[in-house]
């Protein structure tokens, strides 16, 4: 029977995983736990994982060379996330382990909290709703409504093509910039990145988090943003440059924005910047709903499934080294 580490804690077991993806892992082999509250990783996830042949990896235990070289049962590494950047995959392929990713299920949920955020920062909903909740009654202030307004999208991948569809929906201008992509769609006008910061009320960068992409909105980009105008991060905190996004805001080059990840541990918002008053800011949360969780989860059970009749699922990354394969009795 195949040995299986999940490495999620209980939390994150209970959050980010769930009975009926956990109840389908077990039909396929014995599922070892992990039950400590910290993530699991270095030479606590080695000796966790001694003779699994699959580990099903939380976003916070990182695949580093070490972990290949010392484990050689595994078979394959699978990440119950879309991002892989702390999965050393060149050492893995050289140890003919397998590594996998998710697909994005979350799409829909991360662009309605876009919106949840925008029609915040455009009402002031946290703002009046912090007063009362201190016994103060709020100033009734002039908002701005998303239709006529113009949304700034960084990015066209699932999610921005999303976000731009449901702009348009609300009866908002709609610019985007990607280099990587040509948009063709009919209301979604495609800009340079200096175009878009210049001319949009609402900014969202939704590009993907590489090198070329770091720090990406720093002191002039937000020098180039209109002012008064509104910064939402819901990707990830590489973007952003949080001295150059925290100058903005003392400056009030923009008026006030809204977080949901940042660079504290787990891609979370700084608390420092979190606790600004133009600030709203939720733990990394856009992509928490049942549905969400599920889709990566069980795409989780399904790829372990396929990995042990020796068949490289969808969601495979490295899939031409995978030579421990032959470790699976055919």
């Amino acid at each position: 029977m195949a040995r299986i580490l999940l490495t999620h804690s209980p939390e994150a077991l209970a959050n980010y995983y769930g009975a009926r993806a956990l109840a389908g892992l077990e039909k396929l082999g014995e599922v070892r736990l992990h039950h400590g509250r910290a993530p699991l990783e270095g030479e606590a996830l080695v000796a966790a994982a001694a003779d699994c042949g699959v580990i099903v990896s939380y976003r916070q235990s990182p695949g580093p060379a070490a972990l290949f070289e010392q484990l050689p049962a595994l078979i394959a590494f699978v990440r119950c996330a879309i991002d892989i950047r702390n999965v050393d995959v060149a050492a893995a392929s050289r140890a003919g382990v397998l590594v996998t990713q998710a697909s994005a299920g979350f799409v829909p949920a991360v662009t309605e909290l876009v919106f949840g955020m925008m029609v915040d920062l455009a009402r002031g909903v946290s703002r009046a709703a912090s007063d009362y909740h201190a016994g103060r009654v709020p100033e009734a202030r002039v908002g701005r409504q998303l239709a006529g307004a113009t949304l700034g999208v960084i990015g066209y991948g699932a999610i921005g093509r999303h976000v731009a569809e449901i702009g348009k929906a609300f009866g908002m201008r709609v610019l985007v910039n990607d280099p990587h992509v040509k948009v063709f769609e009919p209301g979604i006008v495609q800009v340079s990145l200096e175009a878009l910061l210049e001319a949009s009320d609402f900014v969202v960068p939704l590009a993907v988090a590489t090198p070329e992409t770091e720090n990406l909105m720093n002191d002039a980009a937000f020098g180039r943003m209109k002012q008064g105008a509104f910064f939402i991060n819901v990707s990830r905190g590489n973007l952003v440059d949080e001295g150059a996004l925290a100058r903005a805001l003392d400056s009030g080059r923009i008026a006030a924005c809204a977080l949901d990840v940042g660079r504290a541990p787990d891609q979370m918002p700084t608390p420092a910047i979190a606790a600004r008053t133009d600030v709203i800011a939720t733990p990394h949360t856009a992509g928490l709903t049942p549905q969400a969780i599920e889709h990566q989860s069980l795409e989780t059970v399904a790829q372990t499934a396929e990995i042990l009749k020796r068949n490289a699922p969808r969601g495979a990354v490295n899939a031409e080294h995978w030579t421990r394969k032959e470790l699976l009795k055919p």
